[in-house]
């Protein structure tokens, strides 16, 4: 049963990462305006590509569970400095400082989940496991 839910748990953690990957792509534009709302005006371009690599990659090696510690240490490269530039409620003006807590604990239980694959690894149902355990003739 555990390895089921350690699929299962890759599998949804995996998701926000891969929907937000797309989204930038699919919205290249408005994100670049949303940066410079937040104050990132140098190195956009690099910046936005940079986001949609550590994003796909990271995320597509979570969801297969391949190298998925390399993957999850991605996402957290990403996820965390923005996690605390999005949403810091302790900056927000009072009628958001409780939607944008409730932001910033949702970004840190994904951190933590995170971490979670950091420190197991991806599980026995994995690429991974699925490559070193197939014989070649």
């Amino acid at each position: 049963m555990r390895d089921i839910t350690d699929l299962i748990g890759r599998i949804f953690l995996s998701a926000i990462f891969l929907f937000e990957a797309f989204d930038t792509m699919l919205y290249f534009d408005k994100t670049r305006l949303t940066m410079e709302q937040y104050g990132l005006t140098s190195n956009q371009d690099f910046l936005l590509y940079s986001t949609v690599f550590l994003l796909l990659a990271g995320g597509l090696m979570v969801l297969l569970g391949y190298r998925s510690t390399l993957g999850a240490l991605m996402l957290l490269m990403y996820w965390v400095p923005v996690t605390f530039m999005v949403h810091d409620f302790w900056h927000a003006p009072k009628d958001q400082m409780r939607m944008q807590s409730i932001l910033f604990m949702k970004d840190i239980a994904i951190i933590g989940g995170l971490l979670m694959v950091v420190g197991k690894g991806s599980g026995r149902y994995s690429m991974r496991r699925l490559l070193a355990t197939t014989r070649v003739n």
